[in-house]
């Protein structure tokens, strides 16, 4: 099957789970009320899915792996071409996803890494597009190592497309607002029930819980965390203890240093980028047709109370 077939194949099977998954939250969900456009919806579509997705695949594959591909080439002496399709995508499915439990793990135990993973625990209302949120330094590690060795052991080309959908669904589905129940079968596969307990600011999961796809690492290792309920619904119940920033960029910015986002709007400066998209959204409310112009909402979220933020050693223990 030609390449660019797959890639449409898989496009289309990743546009219908979405659908799937959307309708899933509105049917059953996980946590009851939680709304579709909720806090940090466009941040995440946008800067997250759409924006930093597109810039980071050019960087990884055009300015990181294919250099390494001139350097190291593997595939001379590598017999995973050979293996059938189905093999290599199990192969480097299973390798990959052993990797991303013990660098999950490392990074809830080491005061630096959690500064490129913490963006990932900020939200406070989980659903299928928060798994989106990462920051960017922690997307170039993981899909370099998890992208390089298909290319530079020599593996079937299509196992990229296949790969990168089956992440992106799973991917979805953990992260998804969903009731739903696995029995037996999640002692084996990751299920919305688990992982969304460790995205529940609990100290309990703060070291728990950090399989992606196989469940069956957490119980291996004894890092799984299933009490039997789901936890509290409350906004302190869920996301980080400490108050982060809700721009992208400030998302960035507070992995390099500290700082409380309101008491920067006493600059002139910082106010006018901060204040611009619900600006922008009321300077377009404003001239749609007369039955669409409806009061102008303000969408910056409302700023939680300041609070001291912690230190990074109370920040390892604590949470």
């Amino acid at each position: 099957m030609p390449l660019q077939k797959v890639y449409t194949i898989t496009t289309i099977i990743l546009a219908c789970w979405v659908v799937f998954i959307i309708s899933w939250e509105r049917i059953s969900p996980y946590r009851k009320g939680l709304a579709f456009f909720r806090e940090g919806f466009w941040v995440d579509l946008v800067w997250y899915t759409l924006i930093q997705s597109y810039f980071l695949k050019i960087l990884i594959f055009s300015y990181i792996i294919a250099p390494l591909q001139q350097h190291f080439d593997l595939s001379g002496w590598s017999a995973v071409g050979s293996w059938p399709l189905a093999v290599q995508v199990l192969f480097f499915v299973v390798t990959h996803d052993l990797y991303i439990y013990l660098f999950h793990r490392f990074q809830h135990s080491n005061k630096v890494f959690w500064r490129i993973h913490e963006a990932h625990h900020s939200g406070k209302e989980v659903d299928f597009l928060a798994g989106s949120r990462s920051h960017f330094m922690e997307i170039v590690i993981n899909q370099t190592i998890e992208f390089a060795p298909i290319i530079l052991l020599g593996a079937n080309p299509m196992v990229i497309p296949i790969k990168a959908l089956i992440d992106a669904m799973y991917g979805m589905f953990i992260h998804a607002n969903v009731k739903v129940k696995f029995g037996r079968w999640k002692y084996i596969f990751n299920t919305p029930e688990l992982h969304l307990w460790h995205h529940a600011n609990y100290q309990e999961v703060f070291h728990a819980n950090f399989a992606t796809k196989l469940s069956v690492w957490d119980y291996l290792f004894g890092t799984a965390y299933d009490p039997g309920h789901a936890p509290g619904n409350n906004p302190e119940n869920w996301g980080l203890y400490y108050n982060y920033p809700k721009d992208y960029f400030l998302q960035h910015a507070f992995s390099i240093k500290r700082f409380e986002e309101q008491k920067l709007l006493k600059y002139p400066w910082f106010k006018w980028y901060y204040t611009l998209r619900p600006r922008v959204i009321s300077w377009l409310t404003k001239r749609l047709p007369a039955k669409y112009n409806e009061p102008v909402i303000d969408l910056q979220p409302t700023p939680l109370p300041i609070k001291q933020v912690s230190t990074e050693d109370n920040l390892i223990q604590q949470n």
